[in-house]
């Protein structure tokens, strides 16, 4: 055991240091960004080199059914999940000693399985390396923090502070509003810290309950991955203290919803250089080829940042979440933002993507409109000006749209890769036809005697 020990990233030798590891959770994310996968005893875990899991586990939805796929075999092939060692990250809120370690996924002949999403982000990121380009993220996080909601027909609420009362509404950057659930922050920290992440700030968002999470920019896969573990990071935490945690883009109404806004900027391989600004400081045209794929194509994978139908729920103006792809300098209403920077940090900044988002997938989706833009080298529309609140919706309302923009998208497929948007768009639409088969409260109320 102790020769793959000695591989694992610091925070997680650290973590087992003068202790007995008792159990490895071997994970990927699926579809839906879920962890799927096996957990083992140490001891077995050091004597094999892989594990296997069937490929039918990107097929499954949210609600656990399974789309099918035409030409798709029904004997559900297993693939070959080998143990990406610097992912490995410890699990502190277990009663034992824990590690959990994201997976590669590759089928039986060593190929990358094309649907994984953290493949799917690979794939886009070799696209940019090709080009000699290296893809920056710096992801935020927004969540609600919620009392805990065992029957579904009931409303969710806000958590109960230390105050005795219900987290309020509106109480956007309070550090008392942060304090009325120190605890849960408290943990959050701590959690971060035996996982060795960092993360870059952490304050009070609009809703009542809402936390925004910064990490710091890095590779995307990197970023990607940490994201898959503070999700369940941050559930840990909350369940700690009697309350939930909840990615859901739009939890409680006439609350602002939840996103993952993505900060984008694209650097030389061979320089380390920002391909977004000249030597001089200046603008370069590659950072409005970029703004201009954004643009263009992030209509096609709207589908991808926003994947459920509680996701077009938090496009609504006037309540912190962009209706159109208008861009504008420091510019908060707009979906595509520059914000204020030097020029080694100049950035594009989405703020299309829901927080109810697979991760690898969005930021997959995010650079491949950028990536896109970069080849074709075209210029964006004009800098918006003013309260884009007011202008045009040019994004899909709802997600029956958005996949029949996602299905009809030839050059994200290209980029994306086609086996995983049959599956994507499979999965999707059978998670749509189910949402169809629910008849709402709302209904019931207004229409059952009145029409």
């Amino acid at each position: 055991m102790a020769d793959w020990i000695d591989e694992l990233p610091e925070a997680a030798r650290l973590y087992l240091q003068g202790r007995r590891l008792d159990e490895v959770e071997c994970i990927v994310a699926d579809i839906a960004g879920v962890a799927r996968g096996k957990a083992m005893p140490a001891s077995k875990f050091a004597r094999q080199s892989h594990f296997y899991l069937p490929n039918s586990i990107f097929l499954q939805t949210i609600t656990g059914d399974w789309a099918s796929i035409e030409g798709q075999p029904f004997t559900e092939p297993d693939m070959v999940l080998t143990p990406d060692f610097s992912t490995a990250s410890a699990a502190p809120w277990t009663a034992d000693w824990t590690l959990q370690v994201i997976h590669d996924i590759k089928d039986q002949s060593g190929n990358p399985v094309p649907v994984a999403p953290r493949n799917v982000l690979k794939r886009v990121v070799g696209l940019f390396n090709e080009q000699g380009w290296d893809p920056i993220v710096a992801p935020e996080m927004e969540f609600f923090l919620v009392a805990r909601n065992i029957d579904p027909a009931h409303p969710i609420q806000p958590p109960m502070g230390r105050s005795g009362r219900r987290a309020a509404a509106r109480q956007a950057y309070s550090m008392s509003a942060v304090d009325e659930y120190g605890p849960v922050i408290d943990d959050i920290y701590d959690f971060a810290e035996a996982q060795g992440f960092e993360i870059d700030g952490i304050l009070q968002e609009g809703g009542a309950g809402q936390i925004e999470m910064n990490l710091r920019h890095g590779d995307p896969v990197k970023l990607a991955d940490e994201i898959f573990y503070f999700k369940r990071l941050i559930r840990e935490a909350a369940l700690r203290h009697d309350c939930y945690a909840t990615f859901m883009a739009k939890p409680i109404e006439d609350e602002p919803g939840s996103a993952m806004h993505m900060h984008h900027s694209v650097t030389d391989l061979a320089t380390g250089e920002n391909i977004f600004s000249t030597r001089d400081g200046a603008e370069t045209p590659a950072f409005m080829h970029f703004i201009s794929g954004l643009q263009r194509h992030m209509p096609s994978v709207i589908a991808v940042l926003a994947p459920y139908v509680n996701s077009y729920r938090r496009y609504v103006p006037d309540f912190a979440a962009p209706i159109n792809l208008e861009w504008g300098r420091d510019n908060r209403t707009t979906g595509l933002r520059v914000p204020i920077s030097d020029a080694g940090g100049r950035r594009i900044e989405n703020r299309i993507a829901g927080m109810d988002c697979n991760p690898y997938l969005a930021i997959a989706a995010s650079l491949a409109c950028g990536y896109l833009g970069l080849m074709e080298q075209k210029m964006p529309a004009p800098q918006f000006q003013g309260d884009a609140y007011a202008s045009d919706e040019s994004i899909p309302r709802g997600m029956n749209e958005a996949l029949d923009l996602f299905d009809d998208a030839p050059e994200m497929h290209e980029v994306l890769g086609p086996e995983f948007c049959a599956v994507y768009s499979a999965v999707k639409s059978l998670e749509y036809k189910e949402f169809l088969q629910v008849i709402s409260p709302w209904e019931r109320e207004h229409l059952l005697l009145n029409v």
